[in-house]
């Protein structure tokens, strides 16, 4: 099964076509090394959160755009083969040297980790509209988080949705300024979830919110006996 790396970082919204330019090169490597698909998406409609937002996952400044990235292996043993040639190729190869191909933004700021699809349904398409989310669940909820977010797809992609990958957990590192622990605000006992669903376009998606509010499977889904407990806490997802 596929492994994402999933990736947040704060760019300055002045660097958007010189980031498009370090990541077209940047990225290039990857899929040379047996990545499968790099996508870099850049902040569209992303919503200020009274607990938790992009925005302070990275803590953007105000003249910053967050960029929400992932890249696909075809397994982790293959990320784990590119992540042992990662200090040879930044010497050789001048896509990844540093001084050749600088990062237009904070790196010490970037959130990053490795995780492990547990729902990967639909088809990866061109030129996307991504919807991301970080999630943070109590690593016991893996089985009934899985559940929800197939019968979540089971309506979102009646309605125009195209793919979905909800990803657990599995190689994320604490940092010391930024991380995906952070982000959500995690509670020892929590696992991280980096989820995304891609869209035809932005108005395949802004269209879809009503219609599927209004889908009996939806009402059903939202309705839950008074003393059932959600797999996660909503109030904290990115």
């Amino acid at each position: 099964m596929t492994y994402i790396e999933g990736f947040v970082a704060a760019v300055p919204k002045a660097n958007k076509a010189t980031f498009i330019d370090h990541a077209n090169r940047g990225d290039s490597v990857f899929m040379d090394n047996g990545a499968s698909r790099v996508l870099e998406c850049w902040q569209e409609d992303v919503p200020a959160g009274k607990h938790t937002d992009f925005f302070g996952a990275v803590d953007a400044k105000d003249d910053e755009a967050v960029v929400f990235s992932w890249i696909e292996w075809p397994d982790k043993a293959a990320r784990e083969t590119m992540n042992g040639r990662m200090e040879e190729l930044m010497k050789t190869d001048d896509r990844f040297n540093p001084e050749t191909n600088p990062m237009p933004f904070d790196g010490k700021r970037m959130i990053y980790g490795g995780f492990a699809p547990v729902v990967e349904e639909g088809e990866a398409i061109d030129n996307a509209y991504v919807q991301g989310f970080i999630v943070p669940v109590p690593a016991t909820n893996k089985a009934a988080y899985r559940k929800a977010a197939l019968a979540m797809w089971e309506i979102m992609k009646d309605y125009g949705a195209r793919r979905v990958v909800e990803a657990w957990q599995d190689d994320v590192p604490e940092g010391t300024q930024t991380d995906f622990f952070r982000s959500v605000k995690a509670s020892p006992g929590e696992v991280v979830v980096f989820s995304f669903v891609e869209w035809p376009s932005r108005e395949v998606c802004d269209a879809s919110h009503e219609k599927m509010m209004q889908d009996e499977r939806m009402k059903t889904f939202m309705e839950q006996a008074p003393d059932a407990e959600p797999p996660f806490d909503g109030k904290r997802m990115v």
